[in-house]
């Protein structure tokens, strides 16, 4: 059973992964940095903030990486990183984070750890980080279907008579 869920977790955070750089790639430096309001955050807010939960929660929290994290930039930024720097850094952040959730080991499933003020288990570390990225990865793909007024066709396999795609 774990290693189904970490299976599982690994491709769900790469495949969200994968969605949000095909976002990025269909958008402008603008659009990436667009707020709606001084209350609301950017594309490329959350996109940083996800660099940044993964690399506390996953590559410091449970793979022991050094990582200083500094929450409220991520929030505070108002551009200044282009659409593709984004996108690589996501990319290097979630294959590094899937190397660290496939490598867990089953004994540290119901390890207590201490992250970002939260005492939890490694499973509900891992658990915690693939619902925090599909909730962010979420807005990311309904902004970008609002900005460019695109079908971004992450489901039209779905109408296809067989499909291939492993991970629902």
């Amino acid at each position: 059973m774990t290693e189904i869920f970490l299976s599982f977790s690994a491709d769900k955070l790469s495949q969200l992964s994968d969605r949000i750089e095909d976002c990025l790639s269909r958008l402008t430096y603008d659009q990436v940095w667009k707020r709606a309001g001084d209350h609301d955050n950017s594309i490329g807010n959350l996109v940083l903030h996800l660099c940044g939960n993964v690399s506390q929660w996953i590559l410091a929290g449970l793979g022991g990486l050094p990582y200083d994290r500094h929450r409220d930039a991520e929030f505070a930024a108002n551009g200044g990183v282009q659409p593709g720097e984004l996108s690589r850094r996501l990319h290097r952040t979630v294959f590094d984070a899937t190397v660290v959730v496939r490598n867990l080991d089953e004994n540290r499933m119901l390890e207590l750890v201490e992250i970002q003020k939260y005492n939890v288990t490694v499973l509900e570390a891992v658990y915690h980080v693939v619902e925090h990225f599909a909730g962010h990865a979420g807005q990311i793909i309904f902004a970008t279907k609002l900005l460019t007024g695109e079908d971004l066709g992450y489901y039209k396999h779905l109408s296809q008579p067989a499909h291939h795609e492993a991970t629902p």
